[in-house]
């Protein structure tokens, strides 16, 4: 053979790789209204950058007539390129491919791309879209998911995983996208679930279908799986890159601060307007966030779950943080089960990352009730108290209005390492609010007055003139200052770059034992 041919053979094998399944496959994916696995790898990557491992790679299996059914790659797309000039690490799996079946060869393609990843410290992205385990190959294909699991738990907290979900993902194709630090879903598109709808209508004799069972709605608002219900495909690869530009490469690194054209000094003097006179009344925490942060851009993570508190990413000053807010419009800003974990699994990834975490506090308490105490709201609320103290990251808090009870205490208070704590004038720290306070301590006494509801009301105030304010806790040195709203912005940021040098570090131990 002449090096024309070779070459001609290299290309010839090349082109059949990049067919997959073939056309007819490819053409039902499109007629589905989804994108070819290199179709979202071009999308997703800089023109040009994307360099492919494995391309000729193909399984081992000679059982069930698979001796028959092999092609070049075997249904996965792996390789390197970078997303707006910063090096990414990519797998794409290839439903065209045999439903996109984990095969042995398939996770050991996955593998290498992870240990790359963190060898040379930069973030990994799974596209996934797959039927699940290669049958034909029993414990090898079981074998592979093990393999990456480990992989995806070595990877933690040293590189940012971040899985999109633009198919299928059942039974134990789940627990890898459940082990990365962020899930995208599409709607009417993707599912995710352990067992199917015909396997549960067998078992619980409950009749579901695939979008109620594990649909990017149901995940992203009830079970807090997906962190994001995209409206399509292009949408879902918009949300990762837009994702990776708040998140360094890896653990060793900060995020990158970019150029800021808003003023640091900039007032809002909407904020000194915006806490209600009426300590009932409800208002929209993320109209405080957008007056704070740079340009009013706010990347919110998790909007649909736990909405009684509010978790995302954006800059200051061009510096990338985490915001974690409770939000007075849903559950008026209460802590509950879903929000906890919530919270909690925010605050240990900025933690991770070095991404500092501003939380604005306006939370009456706990949720009470059976349905939370049944559900373990002790151990669950207990997640976010330890996420907090856990963080080394700069910690800077503003209460808004109130802040009672355990949960002030959890909310990234001073007491739980706060590096910076402020308060609005308007705020209430206390164990709890001045006309409970009065009715605990003077329930009694106001029986034998002339008028109880007056008896009760003079007392609440004198309440909270002695307690429930913010003075009290200054006083204590338990509030760095109290400050006019309007400067909040200013103020922030000022501790944001005081702190920016921070060391704080834990006892040494093997690990922490959070109350999971």
């Amino acid at each position: 053979m002449t090096t024309r041919d070779h070459l001609d053979k290299l290309h010839a094998l090349r082109a059949e790789a990049r067919m997959g399944g073939g056309q007819a496959r490819i053409d039902k994916q499109h007629a589905l209204g989804r994108m070819t696995a290199r179709e979202r790898i071009d999308l997703l990557l800089d023109q040009g950058s994307f360099e492919e491992f494995d391309m000729f790679k193909t399984h081992r299996c000679h059982d069930f007539g698979m001796e028959k059914k092999t092609f070049p790659g075997d249904g996965v797309v792996t390789g390197y390129g970078t997303v707006n000039g910063r090096l990414v690490y990519v797998y794409a799996q290839d439903f065209t491919v045999l439903g996109g079946s984990l095969s042995e060869t398939m996770a050991e393609k996955i593998c290498k791309v992870m240990e790359l990843a963190m060898k040379n410290g930069a973030p990994v992205i799974g596209l996934n879209d797959s039927g699940g385990a290669r049958i034909q190959e029993g414990i090898e294909s079981l074998a592979g998911y093990s393999d990456i699991f480990l992989k995806n738990v070595m990877a933690s907290g040293v590189i940012p995983q971040i899985s999109a979900i633009f198919g299928p993902c059942a039974g134990g194709a789940v627990y890898s996208p459940a082990l990365t630090d962020f899930i995208v879903m599409v709607q009417k598109n993707s599912y995710m679930f352990l067992t199917g709808p015909t396997v549960v209508k067998a078992v619980t004799h409950e009749d579901v279908t695939v979008e109620q069972l594990g649909g990017a709605e149901m995940h992203s608002s009830q079970s807090g799986v997906a962190d994001y219900a995209a409206e399509s495909g292009m949408d879902a690869i918009d949300y990762v890159k837009t994702l990776l530009s708040y998140l360094p490469q890896n653990n060793m690194e900060a995020p990158a601060t970019i150029e800021c054209t808003d003023p640091v000094e900039r007032r809002s003097e909407l904020l000194n307007e915006i806490v209600p006179t009426r300590p009932s009344a409800a208002y929209d925490m993320k109209n405080v966030i957008n007056e704070i942060v740079d340009h009013g851009d706010f990347f919110e993570i998790k909007e649909n779950f736990a909405p009684n508190l509010i978790t995302g990413f954006a800059r200051l000053d061009g510096m990338s943080v985490g915001i974690v807010a409770n939000q007075p419009y849903s559950l008026s800003g209460v802590l509950d089960i879903n929000a906890s974990v919530k919270g909690a699994r925010f605050v240990r990834f900025c933690d991770c990352f070095n991404i500092p975490v501003i939380t604005l506090v306006d939370v009456p308490g706990f949720l009470p009730g059976t349905v939370q105490e049944y559900g373990g709201i002790i151990r669950n609320g207990a997640k976010m108290l330890y996420a907090y103290a856990e963080a080394t990251v700069p910690k800077i808090t503003v209460v808004t209005r109130k802040a009672y009870g355990g949960a002030y205490c959890v909310m990234s208070s001073k007491h739980l390492r706060g590096d910076i704590n402020y308060a609005w004038p308007t705020s209430e720290i206390a164990v709890m609010g001045a006309k409970g306070a009065a009715g605990v301590l003077y329930a009694r006494q106001a029986k034998g007055t002339e008028d109880p509801a007056a008896f009760l009301a003079t007392k609440e105030q004198e309440y909270q003139d002695a307690v429930a304010n913010p003075y009290v806790a200054a006083r204590r040195g338990y509030v760095d200052d109290i400050i006019e709203p309007a400067n909040t912005r200013f103020r922030i940021i000022r501790a944001l770059h005081m702190s920016k040098n921070k060391q704080d570090v834990n006892p040494m131990k093997k690990h922490g034992n959070m109350p999971l």
